[in-house]
C-alpha cells in the first residue's frame, strides 16, 4: 500500500517533529538542572515582575507593571511552637494607567494614572501546626515622587513602544504607610501526595490600601509535593542547622482563587492625605481574583510564571470584563 502525503500533511509532520524536538530539548535542560545534592540554604534573593505584556503584546492598561526586589533570610533563633521564622526586605514599585498609556484628554481617563514606590519589611512565622502567619509594613510614596512616568518611559523605550501621555493628571503625592498580614492553613492532600489544598487569607490597612481577602491555594504536583513548611509555594523553603528539612526538588502547577473586599484604594480614589487629584474614581468593593501558574526548582534557582485575572476594581472603566497580567519570578538561594 502506498500512502501519498499532501503538502499540508508534510507541514503538519514537520511542525510535530519540530515541537517534539523543542520539548525534548527543554526536558533535558530542566532535568540537568534538577540533578543536585540536597543542601540547606538560609538566604534568598529574588526578582519579580508583573506586566500585562506577559499575557498580551497589545494590552497595556489598569495595573500596568510591578517590579519587586526581595532579600529573605532565616532567623537563627528557635522557638518551641515555631518551626521557622523568616525575615524579608523588599523594594517595590507598582504602576497604574487608564485603558491605554496614551490618553491626552482628561475626559478619557477611565482610571487614574498612579505610581507607588515603597520599601517593605516582613516577618513570616511558620508554625508546627501547618499554619503560616506573615506580618509586614510598607513605607513609601504615592504620586509623582514615585517616578511612575519615568519608569514607564524607560520600559517603553526598551520595547520600542510609544511614550505615555497623560501623567500630568496622575494621583497627587502622598505618604504611604501600610500594614499587611497573610495567614495560610493547610487543609489536606490526597494519598499520593500529588495534590493538596490550603486556605489563604490576607488583610491590608493604611494610607494606600485597606482590604481583606480569602480563598484557596491548590497544587497539582509534577512530582510529590513538599509540605507547607518547606515549599516554594509558601516561601518557606529556607533551612539552616536548626531545621529538620533540606532543599528539595519541586515542580507543580497551582491555582489560587480568592475574593477580596476593598474599603479603600488610594491609587483609584486618591489619598485622603492630599486631596484634589484631578482624576479619581469610585471603588468597586468586591473583586474576584484568580492566579494560575507553574513553579519549579532548578539547582539553586526556582522560577515561576503566573497568569493573573481580576474583575473590575473601579467604576466607569472602558473595559468592564476584568484585567489580565502575567508574573515572572526568579529566585536564587544563598548559604
Amino acid at each position: 500500500m502506498i500512502i501519498v502525503l499532501k503538502k499540508n500533511d508534510f507541514t503538519s509532520v514537520h511542525l510535530y517533529l519540530w515541537s517534539m524536538k523543542k520539548f525534548l530539548t527543554l526536558l533535558l535542560f530542566f532535568s540537568a538542572f534538577w540533578m543536585f545534592s540536597q543542601q540547606k540554604f538560609s538566604r534568598e534573593i529574588s526578582f519579580i515582575n508583573d506586566n500585562d505584556l506577559y499575557v498580551s503584546v497589545v494590552r497595556d492598561r489598569y495595573y500596568s507593571n510591578g517590579l519587586f526586589l526581595n532579600y529573605r533570610y532565616l532567623s537563627e533563633n528557635k522557638k518551641e511552637s515555631i518551626e521557622k521564622r523568616i525575615f524579608q526586605w523588599q523594594i517595590g514599585h507598582k504602576m497604574y494607567t487608564p485603558n491605554r498609556p496614551n490618553v491626552t484628554s482628561i475626559d478619557e481617563h477611565d482610571r487614574p494614572f498612579a505610581g507607588y514606590l515603597y520599601g517593605n519589611f516582613g516577618i513570616t512565622n511558620v508554625y508546627k501546626t501547618n499554619k503560616i502567619l506573615t506580618t509586614s509594613i510598607d513605607i513609601g510614596v504615592l504620586g509623582e515622587n514615585a517616578f511612575g512616568k519615568e519608569l514607564q518611559d524607560f520600559i517603553h523605550k526598551i520595547y520600542g513602544f510609544k511614550l505615555g501621555t497623560g501623567w500630568e493628571y496622575q494621583i497627587k503625592n502622598a505618604l504611604a504607610v501600610n500594614f499587611g498580614a497573610e495567614y495560610s492553613s493547610f487543609i489536606g492532600k490526597d494519598s499520593s501526595g500529588m495534590y493538596d489544598i490550603s486556605w489563604v487569607n490576607s488583610a491590608n490597612f493604611g494610607t494606600i490600601f485597606t482590604d481583606i481577602s480569602t480563598g484557596f491555594y491548590g497544587r497539582i504536583g509534577l512530582k510529590p509535593l513538599q509540605k507547607l513548611a518547606n515549599s516554594i509555594a509558601f516561601k518557606t523553603n529556607l533551612n539552616n542547622e536548626n531545621t529538620n528539612d533540606v532543599r528539595e526538588i519541586e515542580s507543580f502547577i497551582f491555582i489560587k482563587p480568592t475574593v477580596r473586599y476593598a474599603f479603600y484604594d488610594a491609587t483609584i480614589q486618591g489619598s485622603f492625605l492630599n486631596l484634589g487629584s484631578p482624576v479619581v474614581k469610585e471603588l468597586i468593593p468586591l473583586v474576584f481574583n484568580v492566579e494560575i501558574g507553574l513553579k519549579f526548582t532548578a539547582n539553586r534557582f526556582h522560577f515561576a510564571y503566573v497568569f493573573n485575572y481580576n474583575t473590575s476594581q473601579s467604576e466607569g472603566l472602558k473595559y468592564t470584563y476584568g484585567n489580565k497580567f502575567g508574573t515572572i519570578a526568579v529566585h536564587y538561594l544563598l548559604h
